[in-house]
């Protein structure tokens, strides 16, 4: 089937301090129905007003537009649902001043923006993060997903980062959010400024070394990071946490597995609180087609050199380029180990190959390998297509068309339930599992 006659929604998970949830008093009867305690639904419906009341004082000054919507909150354990609104179908019944039901097994539990049942609704995983400002950034980045396609961000056809999976891409990428972390720090503008300027200048190096990293780079910048700019932004942190908060923020990049997708979560909402100091609505003067290195290096005048790489030369070791240098070198050659055990998992050993017709899929941005020329590997995702549910908690292949999805071959079969090592597939009754050769086996309709 041609690429363009496939839906494929892609929900990505993050993760955020969260409440503890033993004390959720949620559960459903022996009919369905959703039975929730008087507290919990008074702890939901003061969680409600109160973002509306916040959002409400902001009068939509960001990006003039009012950013509080239908909002879904979902427990991943029982797929039970707390809305701040009924849904046009009425599947959500009121209880209290909050809606609540239960959330088809089919759709993807996910902190994002979604339509369903005749709303554009943003999707929030409970529980909650417990600390007030974690929250009210989570709400508002959400937020921004839901009205984004409104207010000049639609149609963002992100591409993969891939480079940044290798070494010199981690490298400068590294030296960048380090020289950001040094601006953070400081209240001396001009030692500020100073630090911006070698961030770009790093940006610009390692695009110059990536000529494909400008487009990738950007067009997942313009998504995840504006919406990253929002939350934290809106956060309502006084401006010493709120540093600290993407200092901190860089330093759990840091522990990620990769940083294909997660990357942009920092260098922009960075950028963004910079650029505020002197232009409070900066925001508002870029959309899809904005170019935001340039963008950013125009607002702080940045001046690059003919011989950019000498330049890079002299200011990387401020920033701790060999001791960067050294941490990647070594991860470079364990990446490489893992490659090539990734190799035999997909290409030598037998496998199950699964099409992707209409997929949803959720998945975690820190978690993604690039895999040769051939794809993505993803260590943790759940996806729903024509054909059933996969749920994969180790190492599932997404060839880079998202024609396909690969995994390590069944070892247990039955009519609608397949395992392998580490993953699980529910079947739909009008597929079937089909063996073809050499042990290999394919999803097909019946």
């Amino acid at each position: 089937m041609k690429n363009t006659q496939r839906i494929i929604v892609i929900i990505i998970t993050i993760s955020f301090l969260s409440c503890n949830s033993n004390a959720d008093q949620k559960q459903t009867d022996e009919n369905g129905k959703v039975e929730i305690s008087k507290s919990e639904l008074k702890k939901y419906e003061n969680i409600f007003k109160d973002l509306k009341e916040y959002l409400a004082k902001e009068n939509g000054k960001l990006w003039n537009h009012q950013l509080y919507g239908p909002i879904l909150l979902v427990d991943e354990k029982d797929r039970i649902i707390i809305a701040n609104e009924p849904d046009s179908k009425n599947i959500l019944t009121k209880n209290g001043k909050v809606y609540t039901g239960i959330l088809p097994k089919e759709i993807n539990i996910a902190n994002t923006a979604m339509d369903w049942n005749g709303k554009v609704w943003t999707m929030l995983m409970l529980p909650l993060p417990k600390d007030y400002h974690e929250q009210l950034s989570l709400f508002t980045h959400e937020l921004f997903h839901r009205i984004q396609t409104e207010i000049g961000f639609a149609n963002l056809h992100q591409k993969p980062c891939n480079h940044l999976d290798k070494l010199n891409g981690r490298i400068y990428l590294k030296l960048e959010l380090e020289a950001l972390k040094k601006a953070l720090r400081t209240n001396d503008k001009n030692v500020q400024t100073k630090h911006i300027k070698n961030a770009v200048l790093f940006r610009l190096y390692r695009q110059q070394l990536f000529p494909e990293a400008k487009e990738s780079e950007n067009s997942l910048e313009l998504n995840e990071g504006i919406a990253e700019y929002t939350g934290t932004i809106l956060s309502n942190w006084n401006d010493k946490d709120l540093k600290e908060h993407y200092i901190q923020a860089i330093d759990t990049l840091y522990t990620n597995t990769t940083f294909v997708r997660s990357f942009a979560y920092r260098t922009t909402p960075i950028y963004g609180y910079f650029i505020k100091q002197k232009n409070e609505n900066w925001n508002k003067e870029i959309s899809n087609k904005t170019d935001l290195t340039v963008y950013v290096a125009t607002q702080f005048n940045v001046s690059i050199s003919d011989d950019l790489e000498n330049t890079i030369e002299k200011i990387r070791n401020e920033y701790d380029y060999q001791g960067i240098y050294d941490f990647e070198t070594e991860r470079d050659r364990k990446q490489k180990e893992l490659l090539a055990k990734l190799e035999a998992k997909f290409e030598i050993n037998p496998i199950l190959t699964i099409p992707i017709i209409n997929m949803n899929i959720r998945f975690s941005p820190g978690d993604l390998i690039p895999f040769k020329d051939i794809g993505t590997v993803y260590q943790n995702i759940r996806i729903t297509d024509n054909w059933g549910i996969l749920l994969v908690e180790e190492d599932a292949l997404i060839g880079k068309r998202w024609e396909k999805v690969i995994v390590s071959e069944p070892t247990e079969i039955s009519d609608k339930i397949i395992k392998g090592e580490g993953w699980k597939l529910e079947l739909n009754e009008d597929w079937k599992l089909e063996k073809i050769k050499e042990g290999n086996h394919i999803i097909s309709r019946k």
